[in-house]
């Protein structure tokens, strides 16, 4: 969409006024606060999806309009910070070609109005002209600038192309928004494209392979997963979290019936007529390929191991009882601070007026009731080691803010002290919250959110995985006490195998726990498992087919008909029918 003159002279009569705010002078030199070796290389290390879909998959399509003009590219982060740059280099003033090498800010505050810095604050693409730019040292180069979505709806960075101005604006905007939605696009199908099926549409039949066309990824049930801003302009909304059967006058299963890859019809509720096209997942879904979540949680174990040495934090996330402590845990005792101390933190479990003196520490006499030798606080408690920062994301705002500026400084400032005093520690964080989403509801900041996430990692919940008998042997052998039997009837292993398990590794070990206590030295059977485990089977489990099977139980059982007709599912009248089949 073209920004109308006005709306341009408007933004860029802002920028300058927000130049002015910020103390910065026409005639200074922009200061460009660029990154040292260690932060740009443990940037780039973050960045790393970002860069690779630009380099690979974008600027080759566009190599046939970029190599005839004297075009750079500029790729940034989030924070306005160079990640890479690509194309001609000859209009650079030298005294600026810093300026224009990774780990450089162009920060609008002071850097002054640049294409790159604006789009960043106004949130939109947008065109600076030599002579629109507030420092006079800029104004020999000419730039758009477009900010990128990820799947989410997260800002992850800008793209930039500059030149030396004189090419027409028009045309160096259309070709940054063109460049920065086909890097979106791409975002979203590496994130969904392996396991989901997309639908592209778009106004006519012949730009269905347009960067421009409408992207909608949806799951099996057909609720719409990640979609591109295309898609919102064409469908007059945002339509994430809803169905395609209630964006489109079609059954989903019809949909499906079209060839794929095949264009047709279809016609949006209360809206045009779209020309579409389906696409598979590109790979088979999980539970059909065969593959299981093991090798993803060695993969991530592997991932996390190699960043965190790199002084990149690694951000741990999943359901409640996952095992986020056990892979942490595992993560310091493969690391080179094995030998450290790790200090976890429960970020839920502080009291909220406790956080800051028990994060931070405070020196003795700094309040009321503090501890008369002081309290060196639990991050300096990790100094050398691993912090772990459990529950993050139920973190009070003001403790955020003083968390991050700890994690940037890499020094901490007791309460009470006027000497801030250096810490040497590397960071793992942990949350059963969506992360993403805490930060779209300003429940959480989201430049913490970008310091702590250098590697996200999402662990699977257990009942989607298939190595779910070798966890309950390994847990039972864990727990089991001497002279109890070494392995838990098949009945019972099948029986815990099918659970759903809504309390994850936590409920497995609390269910085994009791029920090797109740057991005693005898074999596990069924009598000995919490009724509440019982109650939550979704429905008959079927652990038992045959006669020897059924006495086997029953024996187990101390002949409790009702314990073995309540883990089975079935009724005690069900029960006798079988066992006088029998």
């Amino acid at each position: 969409m073209a920004v109308s003159a006005s709306t341009h002279a408007q933004l860029i009569q802002a920028s300058w006024a927000r130049c002015r705010e910020h103390g910065l002078q026409p005639q200074q030199a922009p200061d460009f606060d660029c990154l040292t070796r260690a932060e740009l290389s443990a940037l780039l290390e973050r960045r790393q999806t970002l860069l690779r879909l630009t380099r690979e998959e974008v600027l080759p399509q566009y190599a046939h309009l970029l190599g005839n003009a004297s075009y750079l590219v500029m790729l940034a982060d989030a924070s306005g910070c160079l990640l890479d740059t690509w194309g001609s280099r000859r209009f650079i003033e030298p005294r600026q070609a810093h300026g224009f090498s990774a780990g450089a800010h162009w920060h609008e505050h002071s850097v002054g109005t640049n294409a790159l810095g604006t789009a960043l604050v106004c949130a939109e693409a947008i065109h600076v002209g030599q002579d629109e730019h507030f420092l006079r040292q800029n104004r020999y180069l000419s730039s758009a600038a477009a900010p990128l979505l990820d799947a989410t709806r997260q800002r992850v960075g800008v793209l930039d192309v500059a030149s030396d101005g004189y090419l027409p604006a028009s045309q160096t905007l259309g070709l940054v928004r063109m460049m920065g939605q086909s890097l979106e696009n791409r975002l979203i199908l590496a994130e969904y494209a392996d396991q989901h099926a997309q639908l592209i549409f778009n106004s006519a039949c012949d730009n269905l392979d347009s960067p421009w066309a409408g992207l909608l990824v949806f799951d099996e049930q057909g609720q719409v997963l990640a979609a591109n801003q295309r898609a919102d302009s064409l469908l007059g909304g945002n339509p994430l979290r809803q169905n395609i059967e209630q964006l489109f006058q079609l059954p989903l299963r019809q949909l499906l019936g079209h060839p794929r890859q095949q264009p047709f019809a279809l016609q949006a509720t209360g809206r045009n007529r779209f020309h579409c096209q389906w696409q598979a997942p590109r790979a088979v879904p999980r539970r059909c390929a065969g593959s299981s979540a093991e090798p993803r949680l060695e993969k991530a174990l592997a991932q996390a191991g190699l960043l965190l040495e790199k002084d990149i934090p690694v951000l741990v996330q999943g359901e409640t009882g996952v095992g986020k402590e056990v892979f942490v845990n595992t993560l310091h005792q493969a690391s080179s601070r094995a030998s450290q101390p790790l200090v976890a933190v429960n970020c839920a479990a502080i009291p909220a007026e406790l956080v800051e003196s028990e994060l931070f520490g405070y020196d003795k006499g700094a309040f009321t009731g503090a501890h008369h030798k002081g309290n060196p606080g639990l991050i300096r408690k990790a100094h050398h080691g691993i912090l772990f920062l459990d529950e993050i994301g139920d973190m009070p705002l003001p403790t955020q803010a003083r968390l991050l500026r700890v994690l940037q400084s890499r020094s901490i400032q007791p309460l009470g002290s006027g000497e801030p005093v250096a810490v040497d520690i590397r960071v793992v964080s942990a949350s059963n919250r969506d992360l993403a989403a805490e930060v779209r509801a300003g429940r959480f900041r989201q430049d913490l959110y970008y310091r702590i996430a250098g590697l996200a990692l999402v662990l699977p919940p257990l009942r989607e995985r298939s190595d779910r008998r070798q966890l309950i042997e390994q847990v039972h052998a864990r727990y089991r006490e001497p002279g109890q039997p070494a392995r838990l009837p098949a009945a019972i292993v099948e029986l815990l195998d099918r659970h759903p398990w809504p309390g994850n590794l936590r409920e497995l070990v609390s269910v085994l726990q009791v029920a090797l206590a109740l057991a005693g030295t005898g074999p596990v059977g069924l009598e000995h498992l919490p009724a509440g485990f019982l109650a939550e089977s979704p429905g008959p489990v079927a652990v038992a087919t045959d006669e020897a099977d059924l006495q086997a139980l029953v024996a187990q059982a101390n002949g409790n008909l009702s314990a073995v007709a309540r883990g089975l599912g079935i009724s005690r009248t069900t029960l006798y029918k079988r066992l006088r089949e029998q």
